[in-house]
This record gives structure tokens, sequence and C-alpha cells, in this order.
């Protein structure tokens, strides 16, 4: 996602001011050519074997990667995210204002009287057309916070947008709008059939929609790469399974396409890793989330507004965030128990009361995965369906136990508005 005031002007300003400051623009030359002051002193050469020419040799580019990127480019959108600016005669309805569903309207006056701005953007890939219904698939962090959306199709028309539906979990949104202009929708490709080095094609609006429609190429790094997902206060609240590819993704691109050369969406660009924990700048890294993924999840979106996953029904924490001392007094852990999850709530009927788990039991393996820190509960349920059962081991007053699980559901960011529907 670009933000608008900043890195993006900033870039754009530094190229120009350093082909002016240079001269080596072409109007810079012709400029210098033609500004003969009479003086008897000529800057054009008079060198009678000035013959260069242009060769007429053509060179077929009809390659597989263009094939692939004609095929889809037409179903690439730019996202605006357009914000209002808040007012200071009501600083609680500028921090709880800020629609969810993208309609434009708020029940706050504050809101009413401040106007639309463009606070990012992003891209999106039309891949669904039902009459003048047009769907688009996004990034949920593209949309967020947005009091309306606007659409840039590839023929550089605009159009208002609606939320269908978003997931924080996946960074997934489905966005709606209504046109009759909309002619080509994006395939997607099966993502458990890519391979690493395969050439892969990403397309999108890089620091925005004045590079519109942007492609850039590379290979895929790797098909299935476990990255830290963090909440929006920073702590990490998971792991995510992406495909990691070297094909150049900037601000902006994200919720655009990653395309095989066969044009077919093989995932959704969500994140670059710039730099690593020790500050070391970084090249080539970014990822998508796999198509076999998005099309799960806004299948779920279209539906429903929402995404139901399964649910233990506990609050916990990480064993690593008690201290020895209460490990000991309060847990009753043996010494040699250092990894798990500490529950710290029940909630009443749910399936980790009904299997018997309790406040201050830790759990140390779900489903045979060893639990070594609290966000992988959530990576392993989120691996199976409504209903299913799973084995837990669990330590209850220094006591191994073990025992089965039968998973409910949770549902999780469901839209309430007329945009779902």
């Amino acid at each position: 996602m670009a933000q608008k005031n900043g890195f993006g002007k900033i870039i754009v300003t530094a190229v120009i001011a350093g082909a002016l400051g240079g001269g080596i623009t072409y109007g810079g030359m012709s400029y210098f050519n033609n500004s003969d002051s009479g003086t008897g002193t000529s800057l054009v050469s008079t060198n009678k074997n000035g013959n260069t020419k242009i060769s007429n040799v053509k060179v077929n580019l009809n390659t597989q990667a263009e094939k692939a990127f004609n095929a889809t480019k037409n179903t690439v959108v730019s996202v605006i995210n357009l914000q209002r600016e808040s007012s200071s005669d009501n600083t609680l309805a500028g921090i709880l204002g800020g629609l969810e569903d993208g309609s434009g309207s708020s029940g706050s006056s504050s809101k009413k009287s401040g106007e639309l701005e463009a606070s990012s953007e992003g891209s999106g890939v039309i891949y669904k057309k039902s009459g003048n219904t047009v769907y688009i698939v996004t990034n949920n962090h593209v949309v967020s916070g947005a009091n309306a959306l606007e659409i840039i199709l590839s023929d550089g028309s605009k159009a208002s947008a609606k939320v269908v539906g978003k997931d924080a979990v996946t960074d997934l949104a489905v966005i709606k709008i209504t046109s009759n202009k909309v002619k080509d929708v994006a395939q997607f490709g099966d993502s458990d059939n890519i391979k690493v080095a395969e050439p892969v094609l990403a397309i999108g609006s890089p620091l925005g929609s004045q590079y519109a429609t942007s492609v850039t190429q590379g290979i895929i790094s790797a098909k299935k790469r476990e990255v830290p997902q963090t909440s929006e206060s920073g702590a990490q609240v998971g792991n995510a399974t992406v495909i990691q590819t070297d094909a150049a993704i900037n601000p902006g691109n994200s919720g655009g396409p990653l395309i095989n050369f066969a044009g077919q969406v093989v995932g959704i660009n969500s994140m670059k890793l710039a730099q690593d924990q020790q500050g070391t700048s970084v090249e080539g890294m970014g990822f998508a989330i796999p198509s076999n993924e998005v099309v799960t999840i806004i299948n779920q979106l279209i539906k429903s507004g929402q995404v139901v996953r399964p649910a233990l029904g506990i609050g916990y924490t990480d064993l690593s965030n008690i201290s020895e001392e209460q490990q000991r007094s309060v847990l009753k852990l043996p010494k040699s128990v250092t990894q798990g999850a500490v529950v710290l709530k029940v909630n009443s009927g749910s399936p980790a009361q009904r299997a018997g788990i309790k406040k201050y039991d830790v759990i140390t393996e779900l489903d045979g995965t060893k639990i070594t820190q609290q966000s992988q509960l959530r990576d392993v349920l989120y691996k199976h369906k409504i209903g299913d059962k799973i084995s837990v081991t669990y330590y209850h007053k220094g006591n191994k136990e073990t025992g089965s699980i039968t998973l409910s559901q949770k549902a999780t960011n469901k839209v309430l508005s007329e945009a779902s529907k």
C-alpha cells in the first residue's frame, strides 16, 4: 500500500530534479544545442561524417511473459483509500469514526464536515462479474479505515466501491463496484502446483496509480514460507504461509496479482521484507498469499461477509511471560516443562471446557504439534474445519493430561452493512 503523503512524492521529485540539474534528458540537450548566443561559438558539430542511422531490424518479443501480462493486465485496478479529515472539535468521534463498509457516510458530525482525501493507494484484481456488479480481491490493509473507496480501472475510468467482506487474519478483502465497462476477469491457478524457480509476474500500482499496471518479473523463491503475522498493536498473532518471490513488490503493489506464465493468478501480493531484525537492508524478498487460500477466503466473504474458523474458546499467553517462581507456585509445573501456552480464561460451554481444560492449565501439544510459542495454537486450529476432533496434551496442577477436543466455530471480521448483501 502506498501512502499518499510522503515517500511517493519524494521519489518523483528526486527523479525530476536529477534530470533538470544534470541536463541529461533529450529535452535538455535540445535546449542547449539551440542556444547559440551569436558570439561566434557554436555548440553544433559540422562533422560531415555524422551519418549514423537507426536500424530497421525488428525484434519479435511475442514471449510467454508478454502473453501472460496481456491476458491479465485489464483485470488489475488501483484501489484508493479515501478518509475524512478529523475535526478538532470532536476528538472521540474522530477516533471512533471511519466506516468499515466504505460507504462514505458516517453518523459522526465531525466526519460529515470533513472532506474526503486519498489516504493511501493499493492494487486489486477483478475476478468475478455478475451483471454489472464487479468483484475485486485486494488486501485488508488496503481498505482498512476507509470512509470511502475509489477504483481506477485499467482504462483510467473511476468507480466507487463498497466492501463486501474482509479478513484481518489472512489480510484479504473483497470489494465490489458497478460497471458495464469491465469485460475481462482474472482466473485463479492452483498454487499447490507452482514450482520453485518458476517465473512469475507481479502487476500493480507501485507508489500509486500514476504507475498503474506496472509489471515486474521474477521467480518463485519458495512455495511455502512461514512468516510471522502481527496485529495492529505489533504483537505476533501467528504465522502466515506465503509464496516468496523476488519479483519487485513496492508500496502500492499490495493487493495486486502474482501470475504464472499461463496468465493465472497464483497469489495476491501482500508484503515485502525491507530489512531484517538487525537492520540489514534486504532486496528481492516479496510475499504473496497463495491463490488456493485466497479462493477459500473470498468465497466465504462473498457468501456471508465473514470467515468462520475453529476455536478453542480460551484466553491464553506464552509460558515465557510467566515468571519461574509463578510457574512453580501457581502453575505447579515441573522444571522439565519450559514451553507451552498458559490458559488464562476458559469460556463457558467452549470446546476447551468440554474437554476438561481449566484456568492455569498449560497446553504443550495440540494435534501432535509441540507448542513452543502461543501463536502456534492458532496456526494448528486454522488448518482444521468446524467439527474436527484433535488431540491435546496439557499440564493440570503439575500432572500431565491428554484428551481430545471437538472444534466449534469462531466468526471473524463480519461486515455488518448492506455492502455485504
